[in-house]
């Protein structure tokens, strides 16, 4: 199975958002950086901004 490369992203936040994703992601059993992924796909989803997909060198989309 081909992997994508993935981007950092760092930022800042309010201690007290950090702890609610903190707690968010944990009740999901998931990490921070998912449950960030998980947040920002469905916000898109909802919002109808298209989140391209990459695409392998045989130009088959990769998940």
């Amino acid at each position: 199975m081909p992997s994508t490369k993935t981007a950092t992203l760092t930022f800042r936040i309010d201690p007290a958002l950090k702890e609610a994703l903190r707690t968010a992601a944990q009740q999901e059993h998931r990490s921070i950086a998912n449950m960030v992924e998980v947040l920002i796909r469905d916000h898109c989803g909802r919002n109808s901004i298209p989140i391209e997909q990459p695409t392998s060198k045989d130009g088959a989309e990769t998940k």
